[in-house]
């Protein structure tokens, strides 16, 4: 009987241990599989019915790291048995707190002190310190993979060594060392979705598709259950083809934690395949089911599908939702942007100039500020406000290396509408020097230089009215060039009449206005005055001469 027991006890402590063994494996695949939340229930589980496994103290760490929960980890922590604080693994979860909080120096005392202990040569103690520190901004790269390679050493054939050796290599900026690391986590398992997984990450950052779409398709054909891989597939076509990015996310979703996330990414994908009721009704659900908890991205989302679907009412009623629940620094430019566009919908121009100006003052973008100053100045030309419009086409046209003659014809015509003719001088000015062979540069400095010079005083106008007839009078048939024509011939006519007191000049060029309208009276009758004054000044200098001839 006695015998008995001790066969029975026997058997329930290879059982326990045989379940303790169970749970670490399933909690690890599950942090393999990037399943965070599954594996925190496993993990939380398993110290529930046994504190004192300190691994599973460890893995719970990682999995609080991962999902950047740095108090869950002080707090799990505090939970440990005080008797296990020397072992191994609880060393390396206490360091690694302390290297999240930038304390290297007594990071390493725990670290050297779980080394000591296993005397450098388990492997897994090895890893776990090489994760800490390649995981952690303050962590020493080079230090993890000196620790990873005498794990590999102790046991050459775990693709998973070779993994964190790769991620090493690249955190060190190493990218042929992090490949090769990869390729012999591949040596010793073709198909270890992870290393192919992590191949596939460095042609993103080398923005080589046709290489990570190999790899991460490869992953996902030798494990259909590696969601990360299927993530990446999603992401690639969210930005070139909807349904394989809406069929990529479904897998996601179905291999991955459920949870509010997978909610937001379906809902996006909604909005981008522009099936934008669905996606005003998803978002609608999400901020019932959430209450005050809910993402203020989804009233953004909400606002954006109304604005496609042309209800700006709506649409505004979202963004100031938005605005009112999002905080100050979780704003983008797009969000005024967008308002900006709702307001000018709304035919609010005022409102909309506000919130493009602010776009353009966050934007960093020198292109698309370019773009945002030609959008203000279409607003303040719908109002009128011709110097404001002048001031954005000059921020539009400076420093702008695809602005055209019609931008800078634009700037000048603003300024000149605003009354504002020193400035359309100048700007018309450029404007003759850089299209030395067009019109309309020469035309408009005259018009702005006679809005300077009202009496005729200094004649700045003529230079330009003369170069503009230069240009314009070999072809009298168009329409306008006539009718500038007119008016430099007319302008140029009353100058010398009125300033130079050059009648005969004067009527050469009323009688070429005449030549192009006969019916001008006006014109007609300035010759017939500026004849009878030139023969006035003709008699009174014969009559001079003949006085002076007698007094001789």
């Amino acid at each position: 009987m006695i015998m008995k027991k001790v066969l029975f006890a026997g058997v329930i402590i290879l059982m326990v241990g045989g379940l303790k063994a169970q749970s670490i494996a399933e909690a690890r695949k599950l942090l393999y599989y990037e399943r965070y939340d599954g594996a925190a229930h496993q993990l939380q589980a398993l110290l529930k019915a046994d504190p004192n496994n300190t691994e599973a103290w460890w893995l719970l760490t990682e999995v609080y790291l991962h999902r950047h929960q740095l108090q869950q980890i002080s707090d799990s922590l505090n939970k440990m048995p005080v008797s296990l604080g020397e072992q191994p693994f609880a060393l390396c979860a206490k360091g690694q707190i302390l290297l999240e909080q930038h304390q290297k120096d007594s990071a390493a005392l725990y670290f050297n002190k779980a080394l000591a202990i296993t005397r450098e040569k388990d492997p897994v103690i090895l890893s776990a310190i090489a994760q800490a520190h390649q995981q952690t901004d303050s962590g020493d790269a080079q230090y993890a993979v000196e620790l990873l390679n005498k794990a590999i050493k102790k046991e050459k054939h775990n693709p998973e060594l070779y993994v964190e050796l790769g991620d090493a290599y690249r955190r060190l900026g190493d990218g042929g060392g992090s490949y090769q690391a990869y390729q012999d986590a591949l040596a010793e398992n073709g198909k270890y979705a992870k290393a192919l997984y992590k191949t596939g990450k460095i042609f993103v950052t080398q923005n080589n598709p046709e290489q990570y779409l190999k790899y991460f398709n490869a992953a996902i054909a030798a494990d259909s259950l590696y969601a990360p891989a299927w993530y990446e597939l999603y992401y690639h076509y969210y930005f070139r083809d909807v349904n394989k990015a809406m069929d990529n996310l479904k897998h996601y979703i179905a291999t991955t934690d459920p949870g509010i996330l997978n909610d937001y990414l379906v809902t996006d994908l909604l909005y981008s395949s522009r099936k934008y009721q669905e996606a005003i009704q998803k978002a609608q659900q999400l901020i019932d089911q959430l209450g005050g908890t809910s993402e203020p991205r989804l009233y953004k989302l909400i606002a954006y599908s109304y604005k496609e679907l042309r209800d700006s009412a709506k649409a505004l009623d979202f963004m100031q939702k938005y605005f009112s629940r999002q905080s100050d620094t979780g704003f983008v430019v797009k969000d005024y942007e967008t308002m900006g566009q709702i307001y000018d919908m709304l035919n609010s121009p005022d409102s909309a100039v506000a919130y493009y100006v602010k776009a353009s003052t966050l934007e960093k973008d020198s292109i698309e500020r370019i773009a945002y100053a030609k959008k203000i100045a279409g607003l303040y030309k719908k109002v009128e406000d011709y110097s404001s419009q002048a001031l954005w086409l000059g921020k539009y046209y400076q420093g702008n290396s695809k602005a055209t003659n019609l931008d800078l014809f634009n700037w000048g015509l603003a300024s000149y509408m605003a009354k504002e003719y020193p400035m359309a001088d100048s700007i018309f000015g450029m404007y003759e020097t850089k299209y030395p062979e067009q019109d309309f540069g020469y035309y408009w400095r005259a018009r702005s230089d006679v809005a300077i010079d009202t009496a005729m005083q200094t004649g700045m106008a003529i230079p330009h009215y003369q170069r503009l007839i230069e240009i314009i009078s070999k072809d009298t048939s168009n329409r306008t060039n006539r009718k500038h024509l007119i008016e430099s011939y007319g302008y140029i006519a009353a100058y010398k009449a009125n300033m130079e007191k050059d009648y005969s000049g004067s009527i050469d060029y009323f009688e070429k206005l005449l030549e192009l309208d006969p019916t001008n009276s006006d014109a007609r009758r300035y010759v017939g005055i500026l004849k009878k004054n030139l023969s006035k000044v003709e008699l009174k200098a014969s009559a001079n001469a003949t006085q002076n001839g007698h007094g001789r």
